[in-house]
């Protein structure tokens, strides 16, 4: 069996000597494996970077085995953010949650397409965490949705109202409004004023509130139902939030 596609690198492990084993968001063949052998040589070691964007042509004998990648760059991204460590770690962070929340081989255009953008923008961003931090939380709650696990955070569950929303519930994932939430206050997440439109003056309280709240349902809803946790480059990156 054949197939050529095209994809983002989400993770490269060494394996033996030269070769690598690369997991890939393809476009049309999902979160698929393969061996590259000599990858981790001196040509090919800068391209097999988590974050490329590629060209893979994937062989086996058949469908469930490895099989082996060839791989053609087309834009390496990861370069970006070589001096920027609090950005590189965004982008491991994003890379790893793909590689434990997307089922193998299952087809999700609408992520890669979604992740491309993402990346795209967190090139162009300012360097400040405080501008570009908040699109981590947004693209998170994309990947819920997209996942079948979407947040309702446009009225309050209680009440139905759609004004001063101010907390969420980790029982429903609705949002709940200051009034009907203030004697529950302790039991529910903040929900930051960035993700129901208001853009202006965020605070890193408010970055670090968001990835609470999406870190808590990615866990809830996807990876522990599959005996799976948050990965650990996921962790590092909150800890360049606080």
């Amino acid at each position: 069996m054949e197939w050529r596609d095209e994809g983002v690198i989400l993770s490269s492990r060494k394996y033996g000597e030269y070769d690598a084993i690369l997991e890939v968001l393809t476009r049309t063949h999902g979160r698929h494996s393969g061996l590259v052998k000599g990858g981790y040589g001196r040509r090919q070691r800068g391209n097999i970077q988590p974050g490329n964007e590629v060209m893979v042509s994937w062989r086996g004998r058949l469908e469930n085995q490895l099989g082996t990648y060839s791989v053609e760059l087309k834009r390496a991204r990861v370069v970006s953010f070589l001096y920027h460590p609090s950005k590189l770690a965004a982008l491991n962070s994003c890379c790893s949650i793909l590689c434990v929340t997307i089922p193998e081989k299952e087809i999700h255009e609408v992520l890669l397409d979604g992740f491309l953008i993402f990346l795209s923008s967190l090139e162009e961003a300012h360097q400040d965490k405080i501008y570009w931090a908040p699109l981590i939380v947004r693209w998170e709650l994309g990947l819920l949705s997209e996942l079948g696990f979407g947040l309702n955070l446009e009225n309050c569950v209680a009440t139905e109202v759609t004004k001063d929303l101010a907390y969420v519930s980790p029982k429903s994932g609705r949002a709940v409004s200051k009034k009907a939430g203030e004697p529950y206050h302790d039991k529910l997440f903040r929900l930051p004023p960035f993700l129901i439109g208001t853009t202006k003056n965020i605070k890193m309280q408010d970055i670090i509130d968001g990835l609470r709240l999406t870190e808590f349902f990615i866990e809830r809803y996807v990876l522990s139902p599959a005996g799976k946790q948050i990965p650990q480059a996921r962790r590092l990156f909150k800890d360049y939030m606080v």
